[in-house]
């Protein structure tokens, strides 16, 4: 099988997919600079998937280093997901994010195309499509990213377009996917953030377990069947398995594309909120906050392009979702524990 690169790799949505990918079969080198991340969530994915496979802790913006790696793995596509994701540090830190996120894609890019790689699934996200002006969001809606972290995500796409223009060969795949919640099944791995969640479940999970003490629920306000914003929450595992499905697309189909993972249907907050008190068998606390700069009232997917392009749909429902974010954080209350600052290889080879 083929040789993916994931960049990003120990991440939230980066270890599924990791996960995803070497139970469909390809060969996975990961890539982290464990700034935000655990290399602790390697020894899981090895357990869960039985096969042996590499990380390498790296900088995506280290040319010297993208040099190395593709120098001593034979490399045939990447799948790009360092990047800093936190929209409103990304208002108060933006050179941090445009350094980081736009210099770690033009690297790895640029990396790829010195040794011959020219196959790129693309983190892209909702954020691109701002305000939205219809719902459900389609692929060829306006975009106009309200916030610094999709300006990045938006002109990260539009790198992408440039060099495909500029080289037949080249072949993007970019994924615009809506709010990643749950965790893997086992519950052997889930999302950990760091300090104060940024996301709505992680923090749920953290008052259910004990944690917090109570959920701060900003704007009750809004034109929704219960006053709270409507996201279109998507299972972390099914968002993995659609990157599985536009890496084979890549491999299958020549060209590049464009497409949402989502499951097409919006719920709010507190609908979310009362899920995961079924899914937990606790009350979770809140408070009504006022509404937050930036924020919409509602944001869902027509998810109809990637049925047809990937054969990829949404499966796992919204309890689902709770139940497999519930196991993993009532096993791993602490998650992954403190980060370990170390080259993590995990292989029957050379990193």
């Amino acid at each position: 099988m083929a040789t993916v690169l994931l960049t990003g790799a120990t991440g939230y949505i980066g270890s599924h997919t990791w996960l995803a990918l070497l139970e469909a079969g390809y060969d996975v080198v990961g890539l982290d600079n464990l700034c935000n991340s655990s290399a602790k969530v390697v020894d899981r994915i090895i357990k869960l998937s039985g096969r042996p496979t590499t990380l390498i802790s790296a900088d995506a913006r280290d040319a010297q280093a993208l040099d190395l790696l593709f120098t001593r793995h034979a490399i045939d596509a990447t799948v790009h997901f360092a990047a800093l994701k936190a929209v409103g540090e990304s208002e108060r830190e933006p050179l941090r994010y445009w350094d980081n996120n736009l210099g770690a894609l033009t690297q790895v890019a640029a990396a790829m195309k010195r040794h011959g790689c020219r196959r790129m699934v693309f983190s892209s996200s909702a954020t691109v499509y701002g305000v939205p002006t219809r719902l459900p969001l389609r692929e060829d809606d306006p975009v106009s990213a309200v916030n610094v972290y999709g300006r990045t995500k938006l002109t990260g796409e539009a790198l992408l377009h440039d060099v495909a223009a500029s080289d037949a060969q080249w072949q993007n795949a970019v994924l615009r996917y809506f709010n990643p919640v749950g965790a893997h099944e086992s519950g052997d791995i889930g999302e950990d953030p760091r300090g104060v969640p940024n996301n709505l479940m992680p923090y749920v999970a953290q008052v259910a377990v004990g944690r917090r003490a109570r959920l701060q629920v900003f704007g009750g306000d809004y034109a929704t069947p219960d006053g709270t914003g409507v996201r279109d929450y998507i299972n972390v595992m099914d968002l993995a398995e659609g990157h599985v499905a536009a890496v084979k697309r890549l491999f299958a189909t020549p060209g590049s594309f464009t497409v949402n993972l989502g499951t097409g249907q919006g719920f709010s907050v507190l609908d979310l909120v009362h899920a995961y008190e079924r899914a937990s068998g606790r009350p979770i606390p809140y408070d009504i906050a006022a509404r937050r700069d930036g924020d919409i009232a509602s944001c869902f997917a027509d998810a109809g392009l990637a049925k047809s392009l990937l054969n990829w749909v949404a499966k796992r429902d919204l309890d689902a979702m709770c139940v497999d974010s519930w196991r993993w954080q009532s096993r791993n209350p602490s998650g992954f524990g403190e980060p370990e600052n170390l080259l993590a290889t995990a292989s029957t080879g050379v990193a």
